[in-house]
């Protein structure tokens, strides 16, 4: 590209066509060869480029500084100096300006001032490469400066887009599957992670996809789409349904595994009107336009309900619930389905039940009616236990939702006060402490247990054996990566026990006073215990190998006679 008039009928036609304001190019333009030109002459001397209207050219300047004495040769001229270069007015601290002449048809300039001022400014040599390189940095600086321009232009074109479906066609696969869409003005991508499985295109396709985000710093494509956002399932309904798109019917919640099975919860502000039959539509018309953009992926349409019960035996449909219990503390509900429904409730792979605590933010446990009842047995059984208790105070104690005993120990007054029979402070520490007896006793129950087994002790179960771990600390303290009773023992910061467990710092510090009591009194002879058993059981077995032995050879010796004689 040159220099000259070139120049300035670029600038005029990219700002009009860009949509790029003349003076941003030509400020940008300046700036850079005015760095390409500290670049080539010295980043010490006081350059500076100034765009020049009527030759349509960037013009550079050295400016030096008179002074008394020279410090600085590249930024000072000597008064005396000054002078003897034709500078007959010149003062102290006044700035000297001279032209670099860099471009080809300033040649004749350029020879003129190395005659004049070549000792001075030392430019001979560096000026003849700089005006190729002053003209490639105009051209990139340009273009660099469209290529923001655009890229500016579709952020604020797109950026109050984010969350619409957005139509487009397939144009070409970048970097394994990253699928580049072509939207008219500009491109997005479909990044592999957003594609739903086993949905497969070719160049030329049509894709309707979520818009999911714009990467105002993205290398290529600024516009992100998605295949497998929930948006996308809550856009198509709203495209499909007119009366979510008015307002009258609302989608609440959404959940979705992409390419498989989607759940949507859907509630009307009309009374007249029934939320899941308007999404449905008419012979299912409505809900199959959105299984058949989606490529066949199963979706659920559930009434919502504000009974969070009553929302999740909705969603955890179409299994029945017998029971529900809720656990608001935790944030869970457990579900009773009959036998025969169990598999239906749980749904291939768990995605029945996964889905549902997706859609309603509970978290569920299913379990058939057979296994809650034997739960139901041996919760009342742990919790009789207590001496004390009457089988009315146990069954009480399961009503208010007691399971277990280290639940019972554990449990604050105004917990206790509802169950019957304990009125006071006084009742409540005094069932706590026989909780927390009955619990020790059952220790020692399983320790003896445990040494009369052949079968060696897991590291789990050496954990349980231990006093305060029940399988709810077990849990935890393996998901923490506290695999055995030694690991516990080794950590020395009880504060980090209890923030990886989640435990609380109380909690921790007695599990893992607990734990350190069982390993350093009671493991070793429990260990030393199971060796013995498992070495009387080695000599039953080789004393019954043996006696099978002999008891083969006296049986063989008639057959051989017999056999010989015949």
């Amino acid at each position: 590209m040159q220099q000259g008039m070139s120049l300035q009928n670029i600038i005029e036609q990219v700002s009009k066509e860009k949509g790029i304001a003349p003076e941003v190019l030509v400020e940008t333009m300046e700036q850079a060869i005015l760095t390409a030109a500290k670049r080539t002459f010295g980043l010490n001397r006081e350059l500076e480029a100034r765009f020049n209207q009527d030759t349509g050219n960037v013009d550079v300047y050295q400016f030096m500084t008179v002074v008394e004495e020279v410090e600085d040769p590249e930024r000072q001229i000597s008064l005396t100096d000054a002078r003897r270069y034709g500078f007959e007015d010149a003062e102290l601290g006044e700035d000297l300006g001279f032209q670099i002449f860099y471009l080809a048809q300033d040649q004749d300039e350029a020879r003129k001032q190395d005659k004049q001022y070549g000792d001075l400014l030392g430019l001979t040599q560096h000026r003849r490469g700089f005006g190729r390189i002053a003209a490639q940095t105009a051209k990139q600086v340009i273009i660099q400066r469209v290529r923001d321009a655009e890229r500016e232009l579709i952020f604020n074109e797109y950026k109050d887009r984010k969350g619409e479906l957005i139509t487009g066609i397939v144009r070409r696969f970048e970097r394994g599957s990253n699928i580049i869409v072509d939207l008219g003005r500009t491109e997005a991508i479909l990044p592999t992670r957003e594609q739903t499985p086993r949905e497969s295109y070719r160049p030329g396709d049509r894709i309707v996809a979520y818009l999911k985000a714009i990467d105002r710093e993205a290398r290529g494509p600024q516009i992100i789409l998605s295949r497998t956002d929930t948006g996308l399932l809550v856009k198509l309904f709203e495209m499909e349904v007119p009366e979510i798109y008015e307002g009258i019917v609302r989608i609440v919640a959404a959940a979705r595994e992409p390419g498989a099975r989607s759940k949507i919860a859907v509630t009307s502000r009309d009374s007249d009107v029934d939320p899941v039959g308007a999404c449905v539509g008419m012979k299912g018309s409505r809900v199959q336009a959105v299984v058949q953009e989606l490529r066949g992926e199963k979706i659920d349409i559930v009434p919502y309900d504000r009974d969070p019960a009553r929302f999740v035996c909705n969603a955890i449909a179409p299994a029945e619930v017998s029971r529900v219990i809720i656990d608001e503390g935790h944030g869970g509900m457990e579900l009773i389905v009959p036998d025969a429904k169990l598999s239906l409730a749980i749904g291939r792979r768990g995605q029945n039940v996964r889905l549902a605590s997706q859609l309603t933010g509970w978290k569920l446990d299913i379990v058939s009616e057979s296994r809650f009842r034997q739960m139901e047995e041996q919760a009342l059984s742990e919790i009789a236990r207590i001496g004390s208790a009457s089988s009315e105070t146990v069954k009480s104690f399961y009503k208010m939702g007691f399971r277990s005993l280290d639940e019972i120990a554990e449990a604050p007054d105004e917990e206790l006060f509802t169950i019957d029979g304990i009125g006071d402070a006084a009742g409540a520490a005094s069932i706590r402490r026989e909780a927390g007896a009955a619990m020790e006793r059952h220790r020692r129950e399983r320790i003896e247990e445990a040494k009369a087994r052949v079968e060696l002790l897991s590291e789990r179960e050496h954990m349980l054996l231990a006093r305060h771990v029940t399988d709810r600390i077990a849990d935890a303290l393996e998901g923490a990566g506290y695999r055995s009773p030694h690991d516990v023992v080794r950590e020395t910061d009880v504060d980090r026990l209890a923030i990886r467990t989640g435990l609380g710092t109380q909690k921790a510090h007695e599990v893992k006073a607990g734990i350190a009591a069982y390993v350093a009194d009671e493991m070793e002879a429990v260990e030393a215990a199971q060796r013995e058993v498992r070495a009387r059981h080695e000599a039953e077995l080789e004393a019954a190998r043996e006696a099978g032995g002999d008891a083969d050879d006296g049986g063989a010796q008639p057959s051989a006679e017999a056999t010989t004689e015949g």
